[in-house]
C-alpha cells in the first residue's frame, strides 16, 4: 500500500445505521475507514462526509485495502443484517486481520451467535465485542447508547471512542462495559423489550383518551407535550406528542389516523418474551405487547370478528362510556396509569437482566444498565435516573416495586390506575399492557396467592407433592378417595 496515514478505526456495512455511525466517529475527530460490499454505498458514505464537514473518513473497495487501511491493533465494527451475514462479514475481514485485533458486531445479534462467534476469533487470536446500539438512525449519528459485551481487552482499545460517540448525559457518556460473553446483545434485547412495552402502554394510552375522553389529535398532542414536561418526560412520549401533529399530505386531518393498524416486528420482543420463560421470570407486560403484535397482525380476521360479533348482537358503543366523563380527570388518571404500568414493565426487564446475569455470571450493574439508557436511546426517560439511584440505593433490589421511593408512587396512583383500566374494560377497549401491568403489581404485592388451590390440583391429578405453611416437609393426598369418604 501506498504510505498513507492509517485509519484509527474502519466500520463495514454501510445502510444508514452504518452511514451515521462511521460520521459519528469521524466528527468526533478519529479518522475512520469504512467498507461495503455493494461499492456505490462507499460513495454515498464519502459524498456524506464531504458535505456534512470534510469528515475524515477513508473509503475502501475491498476486504483486504480496508483491513490494511487500519492502525494496528485494529478494530473494525461491522453494521449488517444479523445472523448468516455477519458470519459472511467476519469470514471475509478476518482472512486479513492479525491476532489481537478485534471484530466489534453493532447489530441486534441473538446473544448464543455472539458466543460462538467469541470462540471462533479465539481461536484466530482475535478479539470480539457484541455491542448493543440503540437510538436508531438519529442516534447512530449524534449519540446512540452503546452495550458493548465480550473482550475487555478489546473494549478497553476503543474505550476512548465509544466514550465521545455516544450520547452524553450529566453522569457521562451512555457506554460502558457491560460484561462478558454476549452480555452486551442480551442487554440490548431486553432494553427492545422494554420498548415494547412501552410503545404499547403509550398506545393504550391514547385509545382511551381519543375513544372514551373523546379527545382530538390537537389535544392529544398537547397532552402528550405536557406529559413530557414532568414524570413521563422521555423519547417516546415527545416524538408521539410530534406525530399527532403532522397533517396528511393526500387528504384532510392528520396522518395518524391514516396509518393501517398492523404492527411491524423484528424479533427482539420474541427473543425477550422466550427468554423470561427459560428464566422463569414473570414478564407479563413485554408478553402482552408482543401478543398485541401478533393481533394486530391479524387485520382481515378483526375486520371480519368485528361483523360476526355485531351480527351476533354486540354492540360497539365507544360514546356511551365517555357519557359523564370528567375529561380533566381522564387526563390526569391516564397520565398515573402509565406511570405506574410503565414502572411495572421496568421491573420486569431488570429482573430479566439480574436472572441472566446471575445464571451467565456476567455480574451485570443494574443501576449502569440505566443510567447508559439516560441518553441516545430510544427509552430514554427522565425516570431512568431515578431507578439508577433505586439499584444504587440497594444494588441487591429485589424488584423496583419494592424500592421504597417506586413503591410510594405506585400506591399513590393505584387508584387512578383501576379507575383507567376498568373504564376501559367497560367500554370494551383492550387495554392488555395496562392491565398485565396492574395484575404483576396486585399479584406481587400479595403475601397469599391461590396457588395452593393449583398446588392441590396438581397433587391430586399427578402426585406431584405439596409443601404446608404450619410444618416441613413434602406431602401428598389421596384426594379422590378421601373427598368421597366425606361424602
Amino acid at each position: 500500500m501506498e504510505s498513507v496515514a492509517l485509519s484509527r478505526i474502519g466500520l463495514a456495512g454501510l445502510a444508514v445505521m452504518g452511514q451515521n455511525l462511521a460520521l459519528n466517529i469521524a466528527d468526533k475527530g478519529f479518522p475512520i475507514s469504512v467498507y461495503n460490499r455493494t461499492t456505490s454505498k462507499v460513495d454515498e458514505t464519502l459524498d456524506r462526509a464531504a458535505e456534512e464537514g470534510k469528515l475524515p473518513v477513508a473509503g475502501q473497495y475491498s476486504p483486504r485495502d480496508f483491513v490494511l487501511s487500519i492502525q494496528k491493533p485494529r478494530s473494525v465494527i461491522i453494521l449488517v443484517k444479523a445472523g448468516a451475514p455477519v458470519d459472511q462479514t467476519i469470514a471475509a475481514l478476518s482472512e486479513y486481520m492479525e491476532p489481537g485485533d478485534c471484530i466489534i458486531d453493532g447489530g441486534n445479534e441473538w446473544y448464543q451467535n455472539t458466543e460462538r462467534r467469541i470462540v471462533e476469533a479465539e481461536q484466530k487470536g482475535l478479539l470480539y465485542l457484541g455491542m448493543g446500539v440503540s437510538g436508531g438512525e438519529e442516534g447512530a449519528r449524534n449519540g446512540p447508547s452503546l452495550m458493548p459485551g465480550g473482550s475487555l481487552q478489546a473494549y478497553n482499545n476503543i474505550k476512548d471512542i465509544l466514550g465521545k460517540v455516544a450520547a452524553q448525559v450529566e453522569d457521562g457518556p451512555c457506554v460502558t462495559y457491560i460484561g462478558e460473553g454476549g452480555s452486551g446483545n442480551f442487554v440490548k434485547m431486553v432494553h427492545n423489550g422494554i420498548e415494547y412495552g412501552d410503545m404499547q402502554l403509550i398506545s393504550e394510552a391514547y385509545d382511551v383518551l381519543k375513544n372514551v375522553g373523546g379527545l382530538s389529535n390537537d389535544e392529544l398532542a398537547e397532552i402528550f407535550t405536557e406529559w413530557n414536561r414532568g414524570e413521563l418526560e422521555s423519547f417516546l412520549v415527545e416524538i408521539t406528542s410530534d406525530i399527532f401533529r403532522v397533517k396528511d399530505e393526500f387528504g384532510d386531518g392528520e396522518l395518524v389516523d391514516k396509518i393501517l393498524d398492523k404492527t411491524g416486528m423484528k424479533g427482539t420482543g420474541k427473543w425477550t418474551v422466550q427468554q423470561a420463560a427459560e428464566l422463569s421470570v414473570a414478564a407479563p407486560t413485554i408478553a402482552a405487547s408482543l401478543d398485541c403484535r401478533y393481533l394486530s397482525g391479524l387485520k382481515d380476521e378483526r375486520e371480519n370478528a368485528a361483523k360476526v360479533l355485531q351480527e351476533a348482537g354486540l354492540k360497539e358503543d365507544l360514546g356511551s362510556a365517555s357519557h359523564g366523563i370528567d375529561k380533566k380527570r381522564l387526563i390526569d388518571d391516564v397520565r398515573q396509569a402509565l406511570y405506574a404500568s410503565k414502572i411495572c414493565s421496568y421491573a420486569q426487564g431488570m429482573n430479566l437482566l439480574r436472572a441472566k446475569s446471575l445464571e451467565k455470571e456476567w455480574n451485570l450493574n443494574l443501576g449502569e444498565m440505566a443510567r447508559i439508557w439516560k441518553g441516545g436511546c430510544i427509552i430514554r426517560a427522565v425516570f431512568l435516573d431515578r431507578i439508577k439511584k433505586a439499584y444504587q440505593r440497594n444494588p441487591n433490589l429485589a424488584s423496583l416495586v419494592v424500592d421504597p421511593d417506586f413503591a410510594k408512587e405506585m400506591v399513590q396512583r393505584q387508584a387512578a390506575w383501576r379507575r383507567v383500566v376498568g373504564l376501559a374494560i367497560s367500554a370494551g377497549i383492550s387495554t392488555p399492557g395496562m392491565c398485565a401491568s396492574l395484575a404483576y403489581f396486585d399479584t406481587y404485592r400479595r403475601a397469599r396467592l391461590p396457588a395452593n388451590l393449583v398446588q392441590a390440583q396438581r397433587d391430586l391429578f399427578g402426585a406431584h407433592t405439596y409443601e404446608r405453611t404450619d410444618r416441613p416437609g413434602a406431602y401428598h393426598t389421596e384426594w379422590t378417595k378421601l373427598a368421597r369418604k366425606s361424602n
